[in-house]
Formats: C-alpha cells, structure tokens, sequence
C-alpha cells in the first residue's frame, strides 16, 4: 500500500514537473487570463517579438479565474489578472506545487458607461448598487426618460466582476435581470448598441461610449493614481515562482518597470506605475 501512495506521488510529481517544463520553455511565453490586461499583454507582446522573432508569445484571454488555473495546471507562464489571487486559488496552487509570485502591471479604474445619447452624467456608489440590486429600475427614477435599464455585467468568473462585487455591490445580490457576457469589448459593444443599456469596464474600453462619474469623480488616469475615484484597482501578472533574471519570462513581466512598458500601458488606456 506505501509503495503504491509512493508510485502515485512519484506519478503526480513527474506529471507537475513535465507541465511545468512544458509551460517554461524559454522560447515560448503563455499568456492567459483577464480581458482586462489583455490590450496591455497583446501590446508588451507585439513589442516583446519585434525585439526578438524567434520568440513564441501567445495570449489568451479566458478571464481571471481561468489565468489562475491556468498558471496551477502548468498551462501558462503567465497568469493576467484584474484582481489578485484568492485564498483558494493560492491553496490549489501551493498543492499542486505551483508558487504564485505577484507582478503589478499597471492601475486601472472601472468605468460605469452608458449610451452617448444617455442624458445622465454621474452615479453614486449607492445609486450604481441600487441599478445592479434591480431596486432602480427605470431610468426616470435617476432623472432620466421613462425607459427600463437594461443592466449588463461581466461574467462571474471575471475579475472585473469580482472587483465590482467588493468595491460597489457589497456583497448584495444582482438583479435576475443582468445580462452577463464575456469580455470588457462586449459589454462596450451592448452600451454602444443599446439606448437604455448601463455596464462597467476598464479604462481602456471607453471608446464609442459615455462614462459616468462617480461620487462626483470622473475616471481618469491622474484621479485612478491619486485613489480619489472610488472603483481604482492594480492589474496584475502572475507567474510560477520568480523568473530567472535576463530570461525573456522575467524581461517580459518587468516590462511595465520600464519606461518602454510604461508607455505602452499609457497608450493602452490604463496607468503606468510611477
């Protein structure tokens, strides 16, 4: 029986270590995770290449929770994501003898947006819980016409939810009538084609729609670094333990550290560290 345990172990480990051998070819970077820091990991990708063709970069954009699993099944080298890690997620990782190592990438602050034809121009935190609960349901009740709001969100394996949920829905109950999607681009797209409609996305995702202030605060990049717009938040990359320093991994993750990486996030829309 202890030879047994012992020849599944060794089975288990061998397997982890293949998948991480896999993962880590230092030829090929995987990327996987948010579509929130996805524009930042397209671009510092395209940037990365033109510096070295021989590179292999991929970048997928699966959501949070999936970069997370991706990272703890040896799937990605890098784990994108617009929340930090869970409890959970780091208990998984630590069992399958992955160590997440956290690398914050740029800030970013969560637009509430609707139609440009929208006559609204800010929300309170209060005012936004009470759309999500279905408490408010009509924009009259906001000063608006007599039209029922259309109320659209993330899905909830995606950061930007989960970030939503703690910082304005406290934790309360959605309405049963939010409409869920899979991506910050597609919620843009349903507030661009629908009057009525009112979602949330990252800064980078405000072209073709209106943003609203919130607790009299515009979204902006200085008001995101200097924490006086309430719904602020760091973008992260994670990766299995730390890079080897002058491998592609590690020049690749520190990017948003050099003034190369800080203008490409500037141009993505979010805000470079400083």
């Amino acid at each position: 029986m202890k030879n047994s345990k012992r020849m599944i172990g060794m089975v288990a480990a061998i397997g982890i270590a293949a998948g991480v051998a896999l993962a880590g070819d230092p030829n090929k970077i995987v990327v996987d995770g948010s579509t929130t820091v996805g524009p930042i990991a397209k671009a510092f990708a395209e940037y990365y290449k033109g510096k070295h063709p021989d590179l292999n970069i991929t970048v997928s954009e699966s959501g949070s929770g999936n970069g997370a699993k991706s990272l703890i099944n040896a799937a990605c080298d890098v784990a994108t994501m617009s929340r930090p890690m869970k409890n959970s997620e780091k208990q998984a990782a630590k069992d399958a003898g992955v160590l997440p190592i956290e690398n914050i990438v740029a800030w970013d602050g969560i637009a509430l947006i609707v139609h440009p034809s929208n006559a609204a121009g800010a929300l309170t935190i209060e005012q936004i819980r009470g759309i999500y609960t279905g408490k408010i349901s009509n924009w009259k009740e906001l000063g608006g016409p007599d039209v029922p709001i259309v109320v659209v969100s993330r899905d909830t394996n995606s950061g930007t939810y989960e970030t939503f949920e703690t910082l304005v829905m406290n934790k309360e109950k959605m309405t049963d009538k939010a409409e869920y999607v899979g991506s910050s681009g597609a919620i843009r797209q349903r507030v661009m084609s629908t009057p009525a409609a009112v979602g949330y996305v990252g800064l980078a995702f405000l072209e073709g729609v209106k943003a609203l202030k919130v607790n009299g605060i515009e979204p902006t990049p200085e008001t995101v670094l200097d924490k006086s717009y309430p719904i602020g938040r760091p973008l992260f990359m994670y990766t299995n333990g730390r890079p080897k320093e002058g491998t592609h991994l590690f020049n690749f993750v520190n990017m948003a550290n050099t003034p190369e990486g800080k203008k490409i996030v500037d141009a993505t829309g979010f805000v470079s560290l400083k």
